[in-house]
């Protein structure tokens, strides 16, 4: 089992009831149901082809009376009978995450405990949770395969839980802790938006608003490579 696995697993309180969306292999569910730490869950999947192989894997494992497929888009698999506490989304982009959450919202449909792992645009997830007055209780960063990850573990409250532009896009418990992969990947961020603003800048018709954008961006990111802090 892989470390960002694990630290998604480490995340979901134990005794959960449980919707891993977008599973693919099931792995999550699968190492939770194992380890004793939930009891059942439901691995669900957009696509015909991975569903079939967390089947195949769930089956292996033992494990078809304890977790439960389902093939469908989004958090539209989950019923109001299902009482599922805990949704983990994890693997892609944080656009589409926060489509598959609206779309639930839009139904009234909020769950207590989220766990999500997006693989771009973390800071449009945090601007979501703020305004939908979920609490951000955890964060971590981790490098593995080539790849950073960020997970952000949020609890559902009653009021709103004002973040900061710089909490938005840094993440507002990573800040107080800024291991080597924090840097690892904002010095690798900084790099790339140097490289974006120099092509911006080349551009015949130049787009102001997005080279300020960029601008303002490198700053931040400088300064929290500087270990400044507001």
């Amino acid at each position: 089992m892989n470390l960002r696995l694990n630290r998604l697993a480490d995340m979901v309180d134990p005794g959960s009831r449980l919707a891993d969306i977008g599973t693919d292999h099931a792995y999550l569910p699968i190492l939770l149901v194992k380890s004793g730490k939930i009891s059942h869950a439901i691995a669900s999947d957009v696509a015909a082809g991975p569903l079939e192989n967390a089947k195949t894997d769930i089956a292996a494992a033992g494990l078809s009376d304890q977790i439960e497929t389902r093939l469908g888009s989004g958090l539209e698999t989950i019923k109001e009978s299902d009482q599922i506490d805990t949704v983990v989304i994890a693997g892609m982009g944080g656009k589409l995450m926060v489509n598959l959450l609206s779309e639930a919202a839009s139904r009234g449909v909020y769950y207590p405990s989220l766990v999500l792992e997006a693989n771009i645009g973390e800071n449009t997830v945090r601007r979501w949770l703020m305004a939908n007055k979920y609490e951000i209780v955890a964060e971590d960063i981790v490098y593995e395969a080539g790849h950073i990850y960020e997970l952000i573990k949020a609890r559902l409250t009653d009021q709103v839980h004002e973040l900061t532009v710089r909490e938005q896009e840094f993440g507002p418990l990573l800040l107080k802790n800024k291991t080597d992969v924090f840097y690892k990947k904002w010095q690798g961020q900084e790099a790339y938006y140097q490289k974006l603003l120099a092509n911006l800048n080349k551009a015949r018709e130049k787009d102001l608003t997005r080279i300020k954008e960029v601008e303002n961006l490198l700053a931040m990111i400088k300064t929290e490579l500087g270990g400044e802090n507001d």
